[in-house]
């Protein structure tokens, strides 16, 4: 939301950009703040564009199709870099430059749509009602065929989710092109002559299987006993994948992180937006292991975790990924080393 001021009171207001003059209609105030709603634009930003979506400001999903997408970067590198310092406490961040999505629109490939007494579409925004949607500019040409299979059914009111492949219904990332690019970056990360992984939310294993060729014993854990199923499916003897809780299953690869020596043992974590768990992060410094690298779509938890990870851990780089263009959400991949095998 943009930012303006009253009185000294922050009053908030979506689909502005900075340095706009707009009149608005405050809808909600608080003691230390006010919400209002955008009536029109006096002076415009030389960012502002027209948005590709219909149903934009009504639906819940994106926030950012009115400015132009140079823009919608550079205010996601800045939305990473002051989370981090706020909430991470964190000096010096040393950040780089944002990764973008090649495609603006069309990129997701899988979309959850919500039916309710005819009506097939998503929330509303800042609402429970829905609004009824015939396509859906940022997926997938096949994912809006599929939508309008489904709208031309007598579909039960329930969730629906939409892919534009028929492959495994465990969790995968919903950007395809930029998937990629995270995995070549983490790829670059990772130092030569490694021993062991330890890819941590592995899922099907996006990053073990990927990264098989750089380590002598990839394990990967995760809650999600469908995921690991799926990752076991024509594993080399060189893997092996967990059902289990993180932390507790970090706690017992101590000895065998030893085993590969620590200066050779990588690991990787890719947690859901909730972020480590206290237990987690106390696993994490216990195991020390030579590289550490977080993947997150939340900074806000990013930051929390990292402010704890800070004193057994230094942060080489910190890099922000498009990974969902047109939206507020963004994904970070931060590298870190264990201090005691600092240069």
């Amino acid at each position: 939301m943009g930012v303006g001021r009253e009185s000294g009171k922050a009053i908030f207001v979506p689909y502005t950009i900075e340095g706009e003059l707009v009149s608005a209609e405050i809808v909600r105030e608080k003691k230390q703040f006010a919400e209002a709603e955008l009536v029109n634009v006096r002076e415009p930003s030389p960012d502002r564009v027209q948005p590709q979506c219909p149903y934009f400001g009504r639906c819940g999903g994106c926030a950012y199709q009115h400015i132009n997408y140079e823009h919608q970067l550079a205010i996601k590198w800045r939305q990473v870099r002051d989370v981090l310092q706020r909430i991470g406490r964190l000096k010096d961040i040393p950040m780089r430059p944002i990764i973008p999505s090649p495609e603006q629109y069309g990129y997701r490939n899988r979309i959850t749509v919500h039916a309710r007494q005819g009506v097939v579409g998503f929330f509303r925004r800042d609402s429970n009602r829905l609004i009824d949607i015939e396509h859906c500019p940022i997926s997938h040409q096949e994912v809006n065929r599929a939508l309008a299979d489904l709208r031309a059914e007598n579909v039960r009111d329930g969730h629906y989710t939409l892919r534009a492949s028929s492959g495994r219904r465990v969790f995968s990332q919903t950007n395809d092109a930029v998937a990629d690019a995270l995995h070549n970056l983490v790829n670059q990360l990772i130092p030569p002559d490694q021993g062991l992984l330890i890819d941590a939310y592995c899922g099907a294993g996006f990053f073990a299987k990927r990264l098989l060729d750089k380590f002598e014993r990839v394990i990967g854990i995760d809650w999600d006993k469908f995921a690991i199923k799926a990752a076991k499916e024509k594993a080399t003897v060189k893997e092996t994948y967990i059902a289990g809780d993180v932390d507790l299953e970090l706690e017992r690869m101590g000895s065998l992180a030893s085993t590969f020596q620590r200066e050779k043992t990588t690991l990787i974590v890719d947690p859901p937006a909730t972020g480590l768990t206290a237990k987690t992060r106390e696993a994490i410094v216990d195991l020390a292991p030579a590289t550490l690298i977080y993947v997150s779509c939340n900074p806000a938890t990013l930051a929390r975790d990292l402010k704890e990870l800070q004193n057994k851990f230094t942060i080489n780089s910190v890099t922000p990924l498009d990974m969902f263009p047109q939206t507020a959400e963004i994904e970070v991949t931060v590298h870190l080393q264990a201090t005691s095998f600092a240069n």
